[in-house]
């Protein structure tokens, strides 16, 4: 492999500098390197552009085995390198779930073969994702995969005692349990978010509560055991509140936001547009701005995506039958430009933290997450963050198109990602 000069970076949005990679390392940062390297090295001229370690995802839905039709392996990791990621963690709700070493396995090495990113397997929490018996927790992560990350998410782990027994036995080999926040009776024919706009659509709501009171009983349980909880997709206010409570009391608990919930409100469903329709929904634009700020102030930890791709079929029909969820490793960073950077809640520096350095410790996702500097591994993506343009879901690597920004003109466009050197993207286009 040839060394590469990228030259002229923003390294985490600071003054610019030279990046030589040798292999799958970064041999050196600094200024002027172009004039201390031999002919023959690969350069990249970077004018300014936004070098970031490689972004890492620790909620992505790659569908396979069983829904090859709304994504595959390969189609969700080629997503995630034209997103700048490096890394993404595969959720568990497959067919089969991915509850035993052999099904774990499996989605790890498509990973490996496939080659544009590392797939870390999350592994079921319940058998089947029915919430009645403790999945081969063990089992998968002493397995090749070295599963860290247990979730039944699409459906919650509600069973306290379930819960509780899942906490203490990922605390002997510390994992994370990652909860989606959702009481299933009180959510039970939900369409969209509860409140005004509901009541005046006549569909039925989804109530912020049915989210806090999960967190709030996770969070105690986690004191209990001495464990580590992680909260996905968090979407109100409310449970913000529960978050930092939790956290100041010394509690073992991190959270996620995705890039919709930053952006996106239940003003939306007015347009009966299923694109529109998520689990947990859009929230009001109170629970947008608290959102915001709480992962400006860390009380959110990190931006996860909640890549769901979903079939054409599945969404193109009326609300009341459209599948929830929405594709978003190829706009993630985008959003996060738009609502945090160009807000200035964060820098690029936080940016990376949100997206890359926390995610990959949460997720214990070895060589990702490390500083742009010498002897590191070069996982890193390039962002052209002056350019604007409108998504169009037609270029889109991921095999579906459910993307709730078409035709929506935002910031920055990853240009490059590199997986431990070897470019992944170059100018906008896969290798």
């Amino acid at each position: 492999m040839s060394k590469i000069l990228i030259r002229g970076a923003k390294v985490l949005g600071g003054e610019p500098q030279d990046v030589l990679i040798d292999g799958e390392v970064i041999e050196a940062v600094g200024t002027g390197l172009s004039d201390k390297v031999a002919e023959g090295v690969q350069v990249v001229e970077a004018d300014g552009k936004v070098l970031l370690p490689g972004l890492v995802d620790l909620h992505t839905h790659l569908r396979e085995p069983g829904r090859e039709d709304s994504e595959t392996v390969l189609t969700g990791t080629r997503a995630a390198a034209s997103g700048g990621y490096t890394a993404v963690f595969a959720m568990a709700n497959t067919f089969p779930v991915a509850d035993t070493a052999g099904v774990v396995e499996q989605v790890y090495r498509l990973g490996q073969e496939h080659g544009y990113c590392d797939v870390q397997p999350i592994g079921a929490v319940t058998v089947g994702l029915e919430g009645k018996k403790l999945a081969e927790l063990g089992a998968m992560h002493e397995s090749a995969a070295g599963v860290t990350v247990f979730s039944d998410d699409g459906k919650c782990v509600d069973d306290a005692v379930m819960m509780r027994r899942a906490l203490e036995y990922v605390k002997a080999f510390g994992g994370v349990v990652a909860q989606h926040a959702q009481e299933p009776r009180l959510t039970e024919g939900a369409q969209m978010n509860e409140g005004i706009v509901s009541a005046e659509l006549g569909l039925g709501g989804w109530p912020a509560v049915a989210e806090e009171s999960i967190i709030a009983r996770d969070v105690l349980l986690a004191e209990h055991v001495g464990s580590r909880v992680h909260i996905c997709h968090l979407s109100t206010a409310g449970s913000v509140e529960i978050v930092r409570w939790a956290k100041s009391r010394g509690i073992d608990v991190t959270a996620e936001v995705t890039p919709h919930h930053l952006l996106l409100t239940d003003e939306l469903v007015r347009s009966y547009n299923p694109v529109y329709k998520v689990n947990p929904p859009l929230r009001t634009e109170r629970d947008v701005h608290a959102l915001r700020e709480a992962l400006a102030d860390g009380t959110i930890d990190i931006v996860a995506t909640d890549h769901a791709p979903h079939p054409h079929e599945d969404k193109d029909c009326e609300w009341a039958a459209a599948a929830m969820g929405m594709v978003g490793l190829e706009t993630a960073l985008s959003v996060v430009q738009e609502t945090m950077v160009s807000t200035g809640l964060l820098d690029w520096a936080g940016v990376a933290d949100r997206m890359s350095f926390t995610p990959a410790r949460i997720g214990q996702a070895k060589g990702h997450g490390r500083p742009v500097s010498a002897g590191e591994p070069a996982n890193l993506t390039l962002v052209d963050t002056a350019y604007r343009g409108q998504v169009d879901p037609a270029g889109f690597a991921s095999r579906s198109r459910n993307t709730p920004y078409e035709g929506r003109e935002l910031p920055g466009r990853v240009t490059h990602t590199w997986l431990r050197g070897k470019a992944t993207l170059v100018d906008g286009k896969l290798t």
